[in-house]
């Protein structure tokens, strides 16, 4: 009888074993998908997987997807105009060709910058920088990238400018930051906005990035935001022992989003917000 019972028993245990570890997996899989909704969402150049890049489509899409930030570019115009464009030259997502510095803000606005992209964005704009914080501020996060400050002499000041007249100079839940791959230009615009986050955008060649070098970039930046392909968790790890978090760029599909989220980042700067959640989105 005690053997029978034992038997039994052992079969009880087993039975019940095999409806108990799907309830297991499932709470883990739970638990992943809110680690991902916490991940910090940005859409690159707005949605530009959806739209064309730096365009209010772009980012209209982004606010749609349910981004946490938009990143946008900002140059300036030949009469100092500060306008959202990634290269430096119009060629690439425009009708137009030549210098964005050489052109006014009538000049470049009346250039297609939609059409490359696609027919559906026939006459688009290049949006003005105060176009887009007026726009958005208060809806989502606006990461601001100064794009070849050295080319734009004052673009700094003219930026803080603009966000001061508008009282966005002061913390608001941290949905205004301001990067530059030019560092110097990180340092300029933190003593204009000394209470907006700053960033620094590192390229390749900053792969063996020392711990000081780290140190050095935390006395004026909150974020250092690199390159995703030289991200390990032990970079991940040494900027935030440095006291800054981790938003790289520039997540293209499921699968970099994935091993990033894997790597323990703050942050995915992406053209797809999609991919940061986990899930698709249809257009």
């Amino acid at each position: 009888m005690k053997r029978k019972f034992t038997i039994m028993s052992l079969a009880t245990i087993f039975f019940m074993s095999m409806f108990s570890a799907p309830v297991f997996a499932a709470d883990g899989e739970s638990q992943t998908m809110q680690q991902q909704q916490k991940m910090v969402n940005i859409a690159h150049r707005g949605a530009s997987g959806h739209a064309p890049e730096n365009t209010m489509s772009a980012f209209e899409k982004a606010l749609e997807m349910k981004a946490d930030f938009i990143e946008i570019d900002v140059q300036m115009t030949r009469d100092g105009k500060l306008v959202a464009i990634h290269d430096t030259t119009v060629d690439r997502t425009t009708n137009g060709t030549g210098s964005v510095g050489d052109y006014t803000l009538e000049e470049l606005q009346q250039l297609d910058a939609g059409s490359w992209f696609g027919e559906e964005f026939a006459g688009e704009q290049i949006p003005t920088f105060e176009e887009i914080i007026d726009r958005y501020r208060g809806k989502i996060g606006i990461l601001i990238e100064l794009k070849s400050p050295g080319l734009y002499p004052g673009v700094e000041e003219n930026a803080a400018e603009a966000l001061i007249q508008r009282n966005m100079h002061q913390p608001n839940n941290g949905k205004i930051i301001i990067q530059s791959f030019n560092h110097e230009s990180v340092q300029l615009s933190k003593g204009f906005l000394p209470n907006i986050p700053h960033g620094v955008l590192a390229g390749l060649t900053w792969a063996d990035v020392t711990d000081e070098e780290l140190e050095q970039f935390a006395a004026y930046a909150d974020f250092f935001n690199p390159n995703m392909n030289i991200v390990t968790d032990e970079l991940v790890d040494r900027t935030h022992t440095a006291g800054m978090q981790m938003y790289p760029y520039t997540v293209r599909t499921q699968e970099q989003a994935d091993n990033l989220f894997e790597l323990g980042v703050d942050g995915i700067i992406t053209d797809f917000p999609e991919y940061v959640y986990g899930h698709p989105v249809k257009n």
